[in-house]
């Protein structure tokens, strides 16, 4: 009998899990329907939002197209008033941005309407994505062909996957360019001799770059300056290929070449002074033997304090100093003067000053 009632205790608690097994595997059950049907409507969404993404991304695509052409056009309202403008003219008359960082895409026009240029190529350095760039305009104006390099493979990438590199002869090289290695980059690309126009920009050793580029002969060079080293000064950071501005000092303003450095290396290399633009950070120079429109400048006359003011503090904000006081961040900093030969502090440099 004990027995008889154990086996029915035991069937009886078999019988309850059994039922509270099948209420919770019908609750599952529901609850997997309805988690079933929610992913099934999240993935309606998502596929929905997948497609309105993709057509965002297409119609953002034509409206960038159709803004640059807008864009393009405007330069060319603006191109034809900057060509008709005698070789006499300042170069503040001509300038207009497009692509440029500032005026420079209007002096190039300028320029390109007093200089011949048979061999429409350039080679332009520094250029980071090439949204803002000193050679974008002629590339889509003018078409013209060329090489841009810059040290970020990931920007060279971007130039290299969008329009321009089917629609242009544009290539896109990606590398750390230093005095040893530019004028090989050059030369892979298959440019060499008489060109159109070097743009040289790289936020360090500059001038050590363009003295050692001799596998072209551009016709027109546009270099930056840095206007913190003052119009007198022949000075420059001493070679170091591995520069970097962000490292070589904490305000980020002691990279380049003073005004007067760059010119110095521009007579060696035959080239005419013919100006600056109104921002202070670009110099121009004409090939001697195509310079005869022009009239002869000295430094003196076309420099040009920069009108920005890219100096950090050293937690890496901008400091917004006045122009003495940018100068006065990098007077310690180890310069190579050009007119002793030595290298020194900027401040102990020939015909350096802070200015008031």
């Amino acid at each position: 009998m004990i027995k008889t009632l154990k086996a029915l205790l035991r069937a009886h608690r078999t019988s309850k899990t059994v039922a509270d097994l099948d209420k919770r595997t019908s609750a599952l059950k529901k609850t997997s329907e309805k988690a079933s049907t929610q992913l099934k409507t999240l993935g309606d969404k998502l596929s929905d939002a997948r497609q309105s993404l993709s057509s965002i991304h297409a119609q953002s695509h034509i409206l960038k197209r159709e803004t640059e052409s807008l864009k393009v056009l405007c330069g060319h309202v603006a191109a034809q008033h900057s060509r008709q403008l005698p070789a006499t003219a300042s170069l503040k008359e001509a300038e207009f941005q497009v692509f440029s960082q500032w005026g420079e895409d209007g002096i190039i026009q300028f320029l390109l309407a007093h200089v011949p240029v048979p061999n429409t190529v350039f080679v332009e350095f520094g250029v980071e994505s090439y949204a803002e760039a000193n050679t974008r305009f002629l590339l889509l104006h003018d078409y013209w062909s060329g090489l841009i390099i810059d040290g970020s493979e990931q920007h060279m990438q971007g130039v290299r996957e969008s329009d321009l590199s089917w629609r242009h002869t544009l290539h896109a090289k990606s590398a750390w360019i230093s005095a040893d290695n530019i004028n090989e980059l050059i030369r892979g690309a298959g440019i060499s001799g008489d060109i159109g126009i070097l743009s040289v920009d790289i936020d360090g050793v500059d001038y050590w770059v363009w003295q050692a580029i001799d596998v072209v002969q551009p016709r027109i060079v546009i270099a930056e300056y840095n206007s913190l080293f003052g119009p007198e000064a022949k000075v420059t950071p001493p070679y170091d290929p591995t520069f970097e501005r962000a490292k070589a000092h904490s305000s980020h303003v002691f990279y380049g070449s003073s005004i007067a450095a760059l010119n110095h290396l521009a007579e060696q290399k035959g080239y005419q002074l013919i100006g600056t633009n109104s921002a202070g950070n670009n110099v121009f120079f004409v090939r001697k033997d195509l310079a005869a429109p022009f009239p002869k400048r000295t430094v003196a006359e076309v420099y040009q304090r920069a009108r920005f003011r890219e100096a950090r503090l050293p937690s890496g904000e901008l400091a917004f100093p006045t122009f003495a006081e940018a100068q006065a961040m990098i007077a310690d900093c180890l310069v190579h003067d050009l007119a002793t030969g030595r290298e020194c502090p900027l401040k102990e440099a020939s015909g350096w000053k802070i200015v008031s």
